[in-house]
């Protein structure tokens, strides 16, 4: 997989209008809304906009990596935007950035997040990459600039864990005698 699997032309914005973090959310979060990926922009907003104000995502190379977990979302999708110059992110001591990845994930597991997450930030440290998304014409160079950047194997989402196997019976039965459900567990007595 790669970067461009989460994203699509619709979710790239060339020339963001802000220049801060809050508005650069905000625009990136009604793209997110515009192509059908979140369906309360607001409460996204909300959220991602929180985050950032807890912990700042921006990252040496000018890069931002704001993102918010949703309910009800199945896979991890982010918007992108680039601005035509470089703008303060976040407090006073902040660095500037240029390109900011919204990102939203489905509230529960990380099986693809983590992997996207972490192409993202090895990205600050690939200068040919980065200028090529710099200096990119429209969202198909983008988007082929993205295609260029593999994610690592992507692990399967767990399955809940299983209970031991009790071939005999013997956890439930002792359970039952000390007036405990099979599944609780239970200091045994001496």
């Amino acid at each position: 997989m790669t970067l461009a699997d989460f994203t699509r032309s619709g979710l790239i914005v060339l020339h963001l209008r802000g220049q801060d973090a809050t508005s650069a959310i905000h625009e990136l979060s009604l793209a997110l809304q515009r192509e059908g990926c979140v369906t309360d922009w607001l409460r996204f907003y909300n959220e991602a906009l929180n985050r950032e104000y807890l912990v700042s995502t921006e990252m040496e190379a000018g890069l931002a990596l704001p993102h918010a977990r949703l309910a009800g979302l199945s896979e991890p999708i982010f918007a992108f935007g680039r601005s035509d110059e470089p703008f303060a992110w976040g407090s006073r001591e902040a660095r500037f950035v240029r390109l900011v990845f919204l990102l939203a994930a489905p509230a529960t597991g990380t099986g693809r997040y983590l992997p996207l997450v972490s192409s993202l930030a090895r990205l600050a440290g690939n200068a040919p990459l980065l200028e090529a998304i710099r200096t990119a014409t429209d969202e198909a160079g983008v988007l082929n600039v993205f295609r260029q950047m593999t994610l690592p194997d992507l692990p399967a989402e767990a399955p809940p864990a299983a209970k031991p196997p009790d071939p005999c019976g013997c956890a439930a039965a002792e359970a039952d005698a000390l007036g405990h459900p099979a599944s609780a567990p239970h200091a045994s007595s001496s």
